[in-house]
């Protein structure tokens, strides 16, 4: 077969499979785990690999997997197909836990079906006898930045490093291999065509934040505590003092909540705990303005007298992508959804794990545009679960053609043209350099 045909013998094998794979996406919406709990949604992958007849490994990073599906014309590069396991935590979304507030609010459920309609793509009959190299279908969890506190008990515990899912997969080896990377996500700009692609992210660091004052009767005797509640409030106002400081190109965004404000109302607050990123356009910019959120959770300590514990733990790198790959893949797009749907996108300041991996090699981070309402929020649905499925998996699957077809000659000149910033040593040690913890007390 020839190029087109196999293209066109994989989008109809993925066309086929579109009940079950749209069924799929559906029954993980109804089913929300959040991030490194996902342990329904890992085992349903593990039933599709196995109806698949693929065989996986399972438990990475508590409960990602991966299966691989080997070309039979020769060896090439290794092409990861990445979807995502678990949910947001969004209260009042329709599709909610009750008792989690677990949601998809960001389409990871689409994701997951996504990569399997990859995979069920390329296993038609005919497609592998024409490529070379390999196909890694991953299913990472925890990609949301979220739980902080959790998560980092995970971590004391040794359960896990890093608070991400693709940066566990990368310290457990799991990228050792993968030459390039892609995955889809799906995204509520309709208006801004179908199928989004490029750009960048903002990366982050995490942080948290204990403040510790006395407790007192509130209304006897106020003036024998200290108020770790109005440090944690001196501390946000200072914060915001900062922002003038940050330059427009760096996209700096910091949004700190209190996740403890006291245990009660009688009594001062002597326990609050607080939870913030801290992102940036850059490396250095996110770091920069950490610097200076210490500064002002330090003296929120200062202010009442009080201490603070600060805890920094990193968080996500900065997005690039292959501009090659993207040639190949928007080229692809237009095939599927005709070139007045494409959408170049520019800077996007929200962040994802996905960055990671572009900083040492080549990856494309799409967009379907097939929900409606604001990403991470109570209205946020997918709406056309063709173009959010079956669309998104398609693009994918003839981009891995392309980079794979007869001697992946286009694979091997992706991997070539990239300039990679960081090889998986530095990159652990860029984020063990960030992890730091600091008392401060007045």
């Amino acid at each position: 077969m020839n190029l087109d045909d196999i293209k066109q013998v994989v989008c109809r094998e993925i066309e086929r499979q579109g009940e079950r794979l749209i069924g799929l996406a559906k029954d993980i919406l109804d089913n929300p785990e959040p991030g490194f709990q996902e342990f329904k949604t890992a085992g349903r992958v593990a039933k599709e690999f196995e109806s698949m007849g693929l065989s996986f490994e399972e438990n990475i990073g508590i409960t990602g997997l991966k299966a691989s599906i080997d070309a039979q014309k020769g060896t090439g590069p290794n092409v990861a197909v990445i979807g995502e396991l678990d949910s947001l935590k969004v209260l009042g979304h329709p599709h909610a836990d009750p008792e989690t507030f677990a949601a998809h609010a960001c389409g990871h459920h689409c994701q997951i079906a996504m990569m399997l309609g990859v995979g069920l793509g390329l296993q038609a009959p005919g497609v592998l006898d024409s490529l070379s190299g390999r196909v890694t279908l991953m299913a990472v969890p925890a990609e949301e930045y979220i739980d902080v506190e959790y998560r980092d008990n995970l971590r004391r515990d040794g359960k896990i490093e890093f608070l991400g899912g693709k940066p566990e997969f990368v310290r457990h080896g799991h990228f050792d291999d993968v030459d390039i990377a892609m995955m889809t996500h799906t995204s509520a700009s309709p208006d801004q065509g179908k199928i989004s692609f490029g750009g960048t992210n903002n990366g982050l660091v995490a942080k948290s934040i204990k403040f510790s004052g006395t407790a007192s009767h509130a209304g006897g005797a106020p003036h024998l505590g200290v108020n770790a509640l109005n440090a944690a409030m001196i501390a946000m106002s200072a914060i915001h003092a900062q922002r003038e400081t940050y330059r427009d190109q760096d996209t700096i965004r910091i949004h700190p909540i209190i996740t403890r404000g006291g245990v009660a109302v009688s009594s001062v607050p002597a326990d609050v705990r607080m939870e913030t990123y801290v992102r940036g356009a850059s490396i250095d910019a996110f770091l920069s303005a950490s610097e200076k959120v210490d500064r002002a959770l330090r003296a929120g300590a200062m202010a009442v007298g009080g201490s603070v514990d600060i805890t920094t733990l990193p968080g996500y790198l900065p997005i690039q992508s292959s501009q090659p790959m993207l040639e190949l893949y928007s080229g692809n797009a237009a095939t599927l959804v005709g070139s007045d749907n494409l959408n170049q996108l520019g800077h996007r300041t929200g962040s994802t794990d996905m960055g990671d991996i572009s900083q040492m090699m080549p990856v494309i981070h799409p967009y379907v545009e097939a929900a409606t309402g604001n990403g991470h929020g109570i209205d946020y649905l997918v709406k056309d679960y063709s173009l959010g499925v079956l669309t998104g998996a398609k693009a994918m699957a003839m981009t891995v053609i392309d980079l794979l077809y007869e001697n992946a000659e286009n694979g091997y000149m992706v991997v070539d043209k990239y300039k990679a910033p960081l090889n998986k040593t530095d990159y652990l040690s860029l984020l063990r350099g960030m992890m730091k913890e600091e008392t401060y007390t007045e």
